[in-house]
């Protein structure tokens, strides 16, 4: 069995500009580097994919530079103000990073729920599909009815929801968000199978969740950690990872899909 880790995150408490996290979350505040994932990695992952967790080009910078010292990082996704004017020449530059593969939009950190339907982020927009990069959209299911409308607008764009779109973060939505994830599914998005167990509930309760996401994205659903984060509720790699195979159900080549496959065509990776 082959797996690659769709979403991991490292952060320095001591970069400039770090916000995220913070003291109210002491488990994980504090440096979380290379040597401590390495030491803690299940040996069934081949690779990983970094994700931003500030919003600064700082620590794009940074990701970047550990990527391209460790072979286990296959792929970083980083941030750019999509609303700068000089983002189009930031991603350009960006994109010729050979281990960059694509952005990542915060929204769930900005009030406005339609930001991303502003016309000023049209020219980086514009880039990210120009430069052949993907979208990580890290949302809640507020979101999910702008994001169809969104991607109508930009058919061309690879997006990916990041941790299923958070339904247990909004557990009143749950209906609405099991409708909005089905028309997205339909429209050709990606979904990662990742931070769901966002207050330690068992498979049981989790299985439904899980299972409607097999059941809409299909090949187009990837497995990820969120490694580090996933710590606050007592759950490791291999647990997840364990966890998530057995709720889902799959075996054979759509299970390779969902731990290996799907990332590996979403992101282009090598591993």
């Amino acid at each position: 069995m082959t797996v690659i880790d769709a979403h991991q995150h490292f952060w320095s408490l001591g970069l400039p500009d770090h916000h995220w996290p913070g003291p109210d979350l002491p488990p994980i505040y504090r440096d979380v580097l290379p040597e401590e994932f390495r030491a803690i990695i299940d040996p069934r992952v081949a690779g990983t994919v970094l994700v931003q967790s500030q919003a600064n080009d700082g620590d794009t910078d940074w990701l970047l530079s550990i990527a391209n010292a460790e072979p286990m990082v296959l792929g970083v996704v980083g941030w750019v103000d999509l609303a700068s004017a000089s983002a189009p020449d930031r991603i350009a530059a960006l994109a010729g990073q050979p281990r960059l593969r694509g952005l990542r939009a915060m929204l769930e950190c900005i009030p406005e729920v339609d930001w991303l339907m502003e016309e000023a982020l049209t020219p980086a927009l514009q880039a990210i599909v120009s430069h052949d990069l993907s979208l990580d959209v890290l949302v809640g299911p507020r979101h999910l009815p702008m994001l169809a409308r969104f991607v109508d607008r930009w058919p061309d764009l690879r997006v990916v929801i990041d941790h299923g779109a958070k339904p247990f973060t909004a557990p009143e939505r749950w209906g609405a968000w099991k409708a909005d994830i089905a028309v997205l599914a339909r429209q050709g998005v990606h979904c990662k199978l990742s931070a769901l167990r966002v207050a330690g509930q068992p498979d049981a309760a989790l299985r439904p969740t899980v299972l409607h996401l097999v059941e809409q994205f299909s090949d187009r659903l990837m497995w990820a950690s969120d490694w580090p984060v996933l710590t606050l509720v007592g759950e490791d790699q291999g647990g997840w990872l364990d966890s998530a195979i057995r709720m889902s159900g799959l075996s054979g080549a759509a299970l390779d899909q969902l731990l290996a496959g799907c990332a590996r065509r979403f992101y282009a990776l090598g591993g």
